[in-house]
């Protein structure tokens, strides 16, 4: 997204203002869960902590009140801006998310807004989620996520996503956009309807798409799309993106500019980190000129690389869809005298579809990913490994991520409309070294690459990403009428949160190496370490 997902990440989000309690809207205390103590006592010391990239601090283990002020910040950073931050003054209405509207509504709200009181399918504001499930009782503990040497147990909470009793805008007032960026992703259909569907269900009747991308907002040629149930029944049947896609787009300026003008009030943007980016930007830019606009994020990102999330839309099907690509690979190979075959997947910085697909197919021999260093040549290199497998099994399939060994490859300064580096092409470089090797040992081998990443891209989503899709449609739009904004919606632990997207963009979630799945990884493979 070039200057936005470089210079649009927000500083921090400032502390709630003291009106949010009449609205139901503070923190909860705590609850609190009876685990074992701590190992030891804390050190007196000082330890530099991440809890994530974005926010960096020290902590003081000497100070017997750390925890409770670790709680208190942890709060602060993961409270999730609303209207009446800005809008104190705003008056909440009977939800129109009700048992008595699921059919779109037709006439004008003239008699009033209905109410369902004795529905229990509500979410209450002070509902939350427990973000980390696991305690660690020792730092060394495979996957280990401490906090303090001594691995304190912690309790962190974020906001439970869903309908509200109250919201804050009214729907005939709302005029509703959508737009999709950055590359494609199975699923980006299934969320456009289900966004769709969701708003005509609370009431409102102006919904639009923004064309390819935020290149939409000012490319005068492009004219927003009028949406409805019945230009979107059908649209998760297919693959690609209704509204299309682009990377770039112009500034955060403009972009708000132009929703002024159409009198957009509720934006709903699909996209990676960097186009979360660009969402928080125009978020704090609304607030900054005093409007009343919701920006809800929806991470759209097939290399399940979002921070604090348990999977993003596509991850499913592009590792199912891998399954073909492995398969091919694997008869190639298979069939072949000394046969190698290779298949490069997706994840420029994270390897979580090359690792899945691999520990699904039970046919990879080696897998790479980005998080994993590993050398080509000597004796623990991966083509001594591969004249192994040759020598043993006659044959041996590679998966690799697209981001994995970029340092074997020649650097280039080339970067994409996203303002993201142009990656060499590891599979290549692979088959390339391989054939190289194995004809200066005298030994024939039959190569075979497969590249399938723009067939991924491009498939309709499988069951398990459309209802995934389907609910994180549904909850954006739950979360804009609530009245929240600079938020994006998630699953983290099997429920679905709400996130401030400061907290969600600061890096991509990587794979740890240490971590019992990559363990299992290796366990399917049998490889060694390539250092």
């Amino acid at each position: 997204m070039g200057t936005l997902s470089h210079a649009a990440i927000a500083p921090r989000l400032a502390a709630l203002h003291h009106h949010r309690a009449s609205h139901g809207l503070s923190h909860p205390s705590s609850p609190s869960l009876r685990l074992p103590a701590s190992n030891g006592v804390a050190k007196k010391s000082r330890v530099v902590f991440a809890q994530s990239k974005s926010h960096n601090q020290d902590i003081d283990f000497s100070d017997p009140d750390w925890k409770s002020k670790f709680q208190r910040d942890f709060e602060r950073r993961f409270n999730i801006p609303h209207i009446t931050d800005v809008f104190p003054e705003s008056v909440p209405i009977p939800s129109t998310f009700c048992l008595r509207m699921r059919t779109p509504v037709i006439e004008d709200f003239a008699g009033g807004y209905p109410s369902d009181e004795e529905w229990h399918g509500y979410i209450n504001n002070n509902d939350r989620v427990l973000l980390k499930t696991i305690y660690y009782s020792s730092p060394t503990s495979a996957g280990a996520e401490c906090i303090d040497p001594n691995c304190t147990w912690v309790e962190q909470w974020v906001h439970r996503a869903g309908p509200r009793e109250k919201i804050y805008f009214k729907p005939e007032e709302v005029k509703a956009a959508i737009v999709t960026c950055g590359g494609l992703c199975p699923g980006l259909n299934d969320v456009i309807r289900q966004i769709v569907i969701t708003l005509e269900i609370y009431g409102v009747k102006k919904i639009v798409g923004i064309p390819y991308g935020y290149r939409g907002f000012s490319d005068k040629e492009l004219a927003e799309m009028p949406l409805s149930r019945k230009v979107v029944q059908n649209v998760h049947l297919s693959g690609g993106s209704l509204l299309g896609v682009s990377r770039g787009g112009p500034s955060v300026s403009e972009m708000v500019d132009s929703l002024e003008e159409r009198g957009i009030n509720m934006l709903f943007v699909l996209g990676g980190n960097g186009t979360h980016a660009g969402a928080d930007a125009i978020h704090n830019e609304c607030r900054k000129r005093r409007l009343r606009v919701a920006v809800v994020g929806v991470p759209k990102t097939i290399d399940n690389d979002i921070l604090l999330m348990d999977k993003t839309f596509g991850f499913d099907t592009a590792v199912e869809e891998a399954q073909r690509a492995i398969s091919s690979a694997y008869i190639e190979a298979h069939s072949a005298y000394h046969g190698v075959g290779i298949v490069k997947l997706m994840g420029r910085s994270s390897g979580f579809i090359a690792m899945h697909a691999s520990l699904s197919s039970g046919q990879i021999d080696i897998c790479l990913i980005p998080e994993v260093p590993f050398q080509m040549h000597g004796p623990h290199g991966i083509l001594h490994h591969l004249k192994y497998l040759i020598q043993t099994k006659g044959s041996a399939v590679v998966c690799v991520a697209e981001g994995a060994g970029q340092n074997l490859l020649q650097k280039t300064n080339a970067t994409d409309a996203s303002g993201n580096v142009v990656f060499g092409d590891i599979g290549v470089h692979i088959q390339q070294e391989t054939k190289k090797y194995f004809k200066e040992a005298g030994v024939p081998v039959d190569v075979k690459y497969i590249d399938p990443t723009y067939m991924i891209r491009a498939c309709r989503a499988n069951a398990s990403d459309g209802i995934l899709c389907a609910v994180l449609g549904q909850n954006a739009v739950h979360g804009a009428f609530a009245g929240y904004s600079g938020i994006t919606v998630g699953t983290c632990n099997t429920h679905y949160v709400y996130l401030p997207i400061p907290e969600v963009i600061s890096h991509p979630r990587l794979i740890d190496p240490n971590s019992r799945m990559w363990h299992r990884c290796l366990t399917s493979t049998g490889q060694p370490d390539f250092v």
